[in-house]
């Protein structure tokens, strides 16, 4: 199976019917992972992973990831096992709270986040191992629930979280944490200190931490750089309170100025220090750099995604120029 540590994030503004192609393609170009995600109202995250794995033959396929409360964990874990044994060893979940405003305009929205990942993590688990549950949760339960088709390996459960309370609940209770765009080595090292935590509690020793990055690549470094800027500046002001933005030093000043301007006036005073920590940009030397400087600071893998409208260039180019530096 590929084990280039690089891999490519399918973006969910890609129409349903060009997925199949996409995935195909990340894989010939030699990436080692290939994930999709689950952007309420996009494409069906795990639908889309039935399409990536089918199209493909070896490479690792993520999904990144699901909200907790969308599903009950029965229906999550009875999809989870069909595509575990269906393509054994290839297929890795994540679960994570979900973006509040899209839950809620689904009447979704948990007062408890916490509970209710746990509730879901740990049915899920459960389930997939074929154990019979009843329980009563605060937000789901379970009467005697057994899955007729568990799976027949272990599967890998990752959350996609961000804060320091949910990293710890996931050292305790995940297999590893997917982590969002603009998480920058800084992040990278703090999220790693409250995850060792929950390790230390669970007695789990290894943790995965995927790492979802903004990317560009190009010849001239200046244009390359630039063309992130505006994506960065979109996300952060979405999350500019957000450890991903607060724990760099420089954090204050992003936020004065996403509060005096949104992500217009960011974007235009955007600096290289700010790029570096929340992208991977520029020449190709430039992205190899940014790769092992987020594989440095502990991500198991570092998944790209690039400008959709130039995405197959760019990956292109990704695959002549970097991973080669990469291969095992």
């Amino acid at each position: 199976m590929a084990s280039n540590p690089v891999g490519y994030l399918i973006l969910t503004s890609t129409p349903p019917e060009n997925i199949r192609g996409v995935a195909t393609r990340v894989e010939e170009l030699g990436f080692g992972e290939c994930w999709v995600a689950e952007d309420y109202f996009g494409y069906d995250g795990l639908m889309a992973c039935d399409q990536v794995l089918g199209a493909t033959k070896d490479i690792k396929v993520g999904l990144g990831i699901i909200s907790s409360v969308v599903r009950h964990p029965a229906v999550t874990a009875m999809a989870i096992s069909t595509l575990s044994r269906s393509y054994p060893g290839r297929f890795t979940p994540g679960i994570g709270h979900g973006v509040p405003a899209w839950t809620s305009q689904m009447g979704l929205t948990t007062k408890s986040p916490i509970t209710s990942i746990t509730e879901v993590v740990n049915g899920v688990r459960d389930l997939l191992a074929g154990d019979e549950v009843t329980r009563e949760g605060r937000y789901f339960s379970f009467d005697k629930v057994k899955l007729w088709h568990p799976a027949t390996e272990e599967v890998p459960i990752l959350t996609g979280v961000v804060g320091p309370k949910s990293l710890e609940l996931s050292g305790r209770i995940a297999d590893g944490t997917v982590v969002s765009v603009l998480a920058g080595p800084n992040y990278l090292k703090d999220a790693q200190t409250h995850i060792a935590k929950g390790l230390a509690e669970s007695g789990r020793t290894s943790h995965l931490l995927p790492t979802f990055a903004i990317a560009a690549i190009g010849e001239d470094r200046a244009t390359a750089r630039a063309s992130v800027a505006p994506t960065i500046a979109f996300y952060i002001e979405t999350m500019v309170h957000s450890p991903l933005v607060t724990v760099n030093p420089f954090g204050s000043e992003i936020i004065a100025l996403v509060e005096e301007g949104g992500a217009d006036l960011l974007a235009a005073n955007m600096k290289d220090e700010w790029i570096d920590e929340f992208a991977i940009a520029g020449t190709a030397d430039d992205v190899a750099a940014g790769i092992q400087r987020l594989l440095d600071a502990g991500a198991s893998s570092v998944i790209l995604t690039f400008d959709p409208a130039t995405a197959m260039e760019q990956l292109e180019q990704v695959s002549t120029l970097v991973l080669p530096t990469f291969a095992n």
